[in-house]
């Protein structure tokens, strides 16, 4: 691959799980406020609260590609930290690919279900529900393809490890 047109996925990529999830914190605050003052000062208004109500599914779905990107979900490791290494890479095998298959499977009946709202609209700002509900498939694909290459990666390990006689 070219590093022009890597650098260019890269930054795609960035955008989808740094970039909007910030406008969308940015858009929950500035809502928040104008909530606020049109409460206090003027009428209130409904549209700030559904506004700020859709950028929290967006910066929710995509802030966990990025934590996924990082590795900074949550894990309860009680027993994989008393494991050797190849106990943990096995057990990694192990939950990938539930979740792998999981997501997967989910994947067709969540698109048809995001396509199959296009008539409806929100109330407040008479968004397509299509377009609020099309993070989750954005959100499937992108932990799909993480979950993958995290499965490619624990395989080839083990596969190292047996290779050196358990040690790596």
């Amino acid at each position: 691959m070219k590093a022009r047109t890597k650098s260019t996925l890269l930054f795609l990529v960035d955008v989808i799980e740094l970039y909007i999830p910030m406008l969308a914190f940015l858009t929950i605050f500035v809502c928040f406020l104008l909530q606020i003052i049109s409460r206090y000062f003027f009428t209130p208004l409904m549209w700030p609260e559904e506004l700020a109500l859709l950028s929290f599914v967006w910066a929710t779905l995509l802030g966990a590609t990025y934590a996924k990107r990082s590795n900074s979900m949550v894990a309860f490791t009680l027993v994989y930290d008393h494991l050797k290494e190849r106990g943990q890479t096995i057990v990694r095998i192990i939950g990938d690919l539930l979740l792998l298959t999981a997501l997967i499977i989910s994947f067709k009946p969540s698109l048809d279900y995001v396509l199959s709202q296009g008539y409806r609209v929100s109330s407040g700002l008479s968004i397509p529900f299509t377009l609020v509900s099309s993070v989750y498939v954005v959100f499937l694909m992108d932990m799909i393809v993480r979950y993958s290459i995290d499965l490619v990666h624990d395989i080839l390990l083990l596969k190292a490890m047996a290779k050196a006689g358990g040690q790596v």
